[in-house]
């Protein structure tokens, strides 16, 4: 067997799996590419092949992607790669599949177009990536952390203030969130904890392309204490709302607090960028800015933070013990950047405490 990652490729269809089988082995560092038409011939390969990756259909017979996953996970625990159609139930399954523990997704291309064909190339990417994921890492939001965030939740549920109470509410502060590769399951664990009750309004910036980022908002919605919902443009900053940006879109507020979205080019290869969001943030509400950047592969949020603590803000990135992949976190902090450093289920603490610190100061005032 030829030097290089080992993948397992688990498709329905015989065409996708040959074409993406022939696509990876055109990379140099996958060395070997078996394939599976569903999970239960994956769960049999998965054994003896030892794949150092495995990509999985969402939709497939006789056991879907999630129950694959599951069975995956408790068998011989694998980073996997999600491979995800366009339709609002798919998005809502890869939504899940990254909380069970999937590493990360891939939006599956139209292979009859020249950008189809192109697009192979980023799962080989996401592939090369995943293999260097911890799954130890992963799964360090461990049983106790889980049950207090389900705690967290069915309170949050029960509780979840009416918006037109909300509304009445002024903003003594604003958060934002930044999170890529891993991102989806943290959040399910940090957001829950958020606490609904202060005069700060939230702003989430997740990497991932339209149509996902809204079912992650509804999910994290109905788990959270918060009202969190996909952003729209001309949404307005509010007391105890999250707007998430939406795929394919950097997020913006201007001086009013409204959000303006657009399609300027990407940054840092990504748009919704959290630089842009973060520094529009920094320029409104100034040293009342708090900001926390989860776990995510690449430098985002790094500039961000940056003016935010030019502005005399706040920030806190997650701890490498407990990143799915330690980029953007790790750049905040080489730069200096980063005032805590702390593992995920502190992060909303932290969060927590920095509102505290500015429930009275003047909005833009520098510390």
């Amino acid at each position: 067997m030829a030097e290089g990652l080992k993948v397992l490729v688990v498709d329905d269809s015989a065409f996708a799996r040959t074409r993406v089988r022939r696509r990876l082995l055109n990379d140099p560092a996958i060395g070997d590419v078996e394939t599976a038409p569903d999970g239960v011939s994956a769960l049999k390969k998965l054994i003896d092949y030892e794949p150092d990756v495995v990509t999985l259909d969402v939709q497939m017979p006789r056991m879907d992607g999630l129950q694959a996953l599951s069975e995956i996970m408790a068998t011989a625990p694998t980073p996997v790669v999600m491979v995800s159609g366009l339709t609002d139930g798919d998005s809502e399954t890869t939504i899940r599949a990254l909380e069970l523990g999937a590493v990360d997704f891939f939006l599956k291309p139209d292979t009859s177009t020249p950008e189809g064909k192109a697009a192979l190339d980023r799962l080989a990417d996401i592939v090369k990536q995943a293999a260097t994921v911890t799954l130890s890492k992963m799964a360090s939001t461990d049983e106790a952390v889980m049950r207090a965030a389900m705690e967290n939740q069915l309170n949050a549920a029960a509780n979840k203030p009416r918006p037109s109470s909300r509304r009445s509410l002024g903003m003594d502060c604003l958060a934002v969130i930044a999170s890529s590769t891993g991102g989806p399951k943290a959040l399910s664990v940090v957001v829950p904890q958020l606490p609904a009750d202060r005069s700060t309004g939230y702003l989430f910036v997740q990497h991932m392309p339209p149509g996902f980022t809204k079912s992650l908002a509804d999910r994290l919605n109905r788990s959270s204490a918060l009202e969190i919902r996909e952003a729209e443009e001309g949404d307005k900053l509010e007391a105890g709302v999250g707007l998430m940006a939406p795929g394919g879109f950097h997020m913006k507020v201007d001086s009013r607090g409204i959000i303006r979205l657009d399609e300027g080019p990407t940054i840092h290869g990504v748009r919704p960028a959290a630089d842009v969001t973060m520094e529009s943030a920094a320029k409104l509400y100034g040293a009342n800015t708090i900001t926390a950047v989860l776990t995510g592969m690449g430098v985002d949020g790094r500039d961000g933070v940056k003016a935010i603590k030019a502005a005399g803000g706040s920030s806190v990135v997650e701890h490498e013990s407990t990143c799915a992949v330690y980029g953007m976190p790790r750049a905040v902090a080489e730069a200096g950047y980063a005032d805590r450093i702390v593992p995920l289920d502190k992060v909303s603490s932290i969060l927590t405490g920095y509102m505290n610190d500015r429930s009275k100061k003047p909005i833009g005032a520098v510390s």
